[in-house]
């Protein structure tokens, strides 16, 4: 015989509830990780240039922008950063511009009372300088490898134990992240129609993930030390250039003696 309450219908609706917060924490941690695990290989002439000969030219282009004093030569850097930002996808491009627009719009607000009193020319250099370097180091994140940088890191002599932080940081953002997204899936589904404080809740997700970072700090370091990793790297990078990279050098040379010449007027 089964049961009367086993046959009847179950009516249960649970109750409406705002999960906003958790949702968005969870979109931002996969958004996140999707940048840093997405893959590099598209059919874009952006993607297919010498990870080794970007870094480092980005590095010198910087350089040079930061201790130029030419509105012309910022205007055609502007330019150049302009072209390699219209040669990513279109979802990348637009990521891209709204990150990087923020901290120069907020100099350039600073700057207003400065514009006010005359000082324009220096304040749109200033404006000019902070937007290109965002953007330079963006297009590299978003265009580059994150193994391929660590090895142009390499080549420039950069110490060990800085790109041993970067690769380790890195990973763990991937690791942690992923675990975190976990634990939030489980906070959602099981507080379904339950009087529950999420953001309570949340500390105990924080606490989690914090023995979870150590326990695997610990199994890493252990595992280092079975290998016989000394913390020294040893690395082959890359130097066969194709043609886009001969383009992309000349470019690039043509930037530096720009800057040059400017230096030389001034």
């Amino acid at each position: 015989m089964i049961p009367k309450w086993l046959s009847e219908k179950d009516n249960y609706i649970p109750r409406k509830e705002k999960n906003s917060y958790i949702e968005k924490s969870i979109f931002s941690l996969i958004k996140t990780i999707s940048i840093i695990r997405q893959s590099k290989d598209q059919d874009k002439l952006i993607y297919s240039i010498n990870p080794t000969l970007k870094v480092i030219s980005i590095i010198v282009i910087i350089l040079c922008v930061s201790l130029s004093r030419s509105f012309q030569y910022t205007l055609v850097v502007d330019i150049y950063v302009l072209i390699n930002l219209f040669l990513m996808e279109k979802k990348s491009r637009k990521g891209i511009m709204a990150k990087s627009l923020i901290f120069p719009l907020l100099t350039l607000i600073a700057l207003l009372p400065s514009m006010f009193y005359g000082n324009i020319l220096n304040s749109l250099v200033i404006f000019q300088k902070l937007l290109i370097t965002i953007l330079l180091i963006n297009l590299l994140s978003h265009n580059t490898k994150w193994s391929e940088i660590s090895k142009s890191l390499k080549l420039l002599f950069i110490p060990d134990t800085f790109i041993l932080i970067i690769d380790i940081t890195i990973k763990y953002i991937v690791l942690l992240g992923e675990y975190s997204i976990n634990l939030l899936y489980a906070l959602k589904l099981r507080s379904i129609g339950i009087t529950l404080n999420k953001y309570n809740s949340l500390t105990g997700i924080m606490g989690n993930l914090f023995i979870k970072s150590y326990k695997m700090s610990e199994e890493m370091y252990h595992a280092m030390e079975c290998r016989g990793f000394i913390g020294e790297y040893s690395t082959k990078v890359n130097l066969k250039f194709k043609k886009i990279d001969y383009a992309y050098l000349l470019i690039n040379i043509i930037l530096f003696s720009l800057f040059l010449c400017t230096v030389v007027k001034s």
